[in-house]
Formats: structure tokens, C-alpha cells, sequence
């Protein structure tokens, strides 16, 4: 665990927030060139990565104060004003929204640009996932596989105490010792990522009905985001098996399955153009 990658003085540069940097740079370098390549004005590119990231940000917090709403209500400052808590579902719906609205402003046809910005959330979410691992933070369940790892200073720490504190849910007896290893599903993840968007930015010169590989991204990040969820910390709430992200990704899977198997006809897709 590296939370702080260079420090000179008082200046310290931290991993998770370099690699939020590193993903806004990847994504709005990799848009200026699709926004060359489609023949759009590259000025867009700035526009549309600076609001994905206030509504990603944003979306992501309010996610995170509803999912843990007893602890907000206790502390609402310090759950609102901490490092932590930036939950990606409540990001893509933020970054959505807000594209959504930046799109329509400027009259731009939602289905083209969102199979542009597909293999950008991919790309984002590979390189945030190390960044998490990087600080110690949405590590998966206890284990002791010989990949298994511990964060004594993540956030929270995983320690038999700090579990018992912040889950609860979660059995830690097999343990004997107070630091425990978990799965490092921040790589899991992050390596799923990385696969996806490759496989997703080749399908992009491919496209033969607008919206369907943003479609297709519903699909693979929601299938991910539900499978790795059973090894993920997150408290179940539905029938104590599901959690409120498995949720989600269903919702995701069904949207995205719906549309790709019932495509957006090309009159519909005119009149978004």
C-alpha cells in the first residue's frame, strides 16, 4: 500500500489522487482523438470530460452519504467531507447526467457520443480501481489465498476491530492474529477493466447501430460489478445475498440486454442526431 507515491517537504503527491489525474488525462487524450476522428469539434472533448468528472464526483459522494445513511446522520461533516466514499455506480449516474445535459446543450446526438465515451468509463475505472488499491480502500472479503493482502493503514484498516466496527456483518474468526488479508479486488478489477476497454475500443470502428456499444458496456460492467460483489465487503440487502450495487447492475444488464437485442431503429437514432 503506497497512499502517498512522492513527498518533498510539506508537499506530498497522494496515489489515489494521481491516479484520478492519470484516468482525466487518459480519458480526455483519448476523446481529443476520437473527437478528430469523428470529425467533431475538439473543443467538446474539454466540456464533456470536465462535467463527467463534477457529476462523477458528485454522484459518487451522494451514493456513498445514502448507502451509509446511519453514519451520515451521526457525522454528516465528516462522512460528507472525507477522502473516501467515492462509490462509481453513483458516479456513472452523476457523469450521465450531467454529459446528458452538456449533449443536449449543444445539440450533439446522445448515441454516438455515449458509444464514444463507452471505452473512456472503462479505462476511468481500471485506473481509479489501482488508485483504491494504492490507498487501501474497497478491498474485498477476508481470505487467505496466497494473493490475499492486508492494508494496516487502509481505509478503513483491515483489522479484526475495524472490521467488527465497520462490518460487522462480516465473520473474521478464523483469524488469530488482529490484521487480517483480504482480497485485493481493487486489482481484480482493475485488471477486468483494462481487458474490457481493449475489447470495447476495438469495437468501436465497428458500430453499425449508434448506442449499442454503449449498450454493450451496460452489459460487461454490470455482469463484473455483480460477480465480484459477492467477495466485496458491501452489507447484502436483499435477502441478505444481494447488495444495493448488485442491484444496479442487474438494472444495467437488463437496459443494456434490452437494447442490444431490440435496437434502436435508425428513424428513433435520427431524431437524437
Amino acid at each position: 500500500m503506497f497512499p502517498v507515491v512522492l513527498e518533498i517537504g510539506p508537499v506530498k503527491i497522494y496515489s489515489f489522487g494521481l491516479m484520478l489525474v492519470t484516468a482525466f488525462y487518459t480519458c480526455f487524450f483519448l476523446l481529443h482523438l476520437e473527437m478528430k476522428r469523428l470529425k467533431y469539434d475538439t473543443e467538446i472533448a474539454s466540456d464533456i470530460i470536465f462535467w463527467a468528472a463534477i457529476g462523477g464526483v458528485l454522484g459518487a459522494k451522494i451514493y456513498y452519504l445514502i448507502e451509509n445513511l446511519d453514519r451520515t446522520i451521526n457525522d454528516p461533516a465528516g462522512m460528507i467531507f472525507s477522502g473516501s466514499g467515492l462509490v462509481f455506480l453513483g458516479g456513472l449516474i452523476g457523469s450521465t447526467t450531467c454529459v446528458t445535459i452538456i449533449l443536449n446543450k449543444r445539440k450533439l446526438p446522445w448515441f454516438v457520443f455515449a458509444d464514444v465515451i463507452a471505452p473512456l468509463i472503462m479505462i476511468g475505472y481500471a485506473i481509479g480501481r489501482f488508485g483504491c488499491f494504492l490507498v487501501g480502500d474497497d478491498y474485498g472479503l477476508p481470505s487467505t489465498l496466497p494473493w490475499a493482502v492486508s492494508f494496516p493503514n487502509g481505509l478503513p484498516p483491515t483489522t479484526v476491530s475495524s472490521f467488527s466496527l465497520y462490518y460487522p456483518w462480516i465473520d473474521t474468526s478464523n483469524f488469530t492474529s488482529e490484521i487480517i488479508t483480504v482480497h485485493p479486488t481493487q486489482l481484480y478489477e482493475s485488471f477486468a477493466g483494462f481487458v474490457f476497454f481493449i475489447i470495447l475500443w476495438k469495437m468501436r470502428s465497428k458500430i453499425i447501430i449508434p448506442g449499442s456499444l454503449f449498450f454493450s458496456y451496460l452489459v460487461i460492467a454490470g455482469i463484473e460489478r455483480f460477480c465480484i460483489e459477492f467477495i466485496r465487503t458491501n452489507e447484502k440487502y436483499l435477502f441478505d445475498i444481494f447488495s444495493g450495487a448488485q442491484i444496479i447492475s442487474v438494472i444495467m444488464i437488463c437496459i443494456g440486454s434490452y437494447f442490444l437485442l431490440k435496437p434502436i431503429s435508425h428513424v428513433d437514432v435520427e431524431k437524437n442526431l
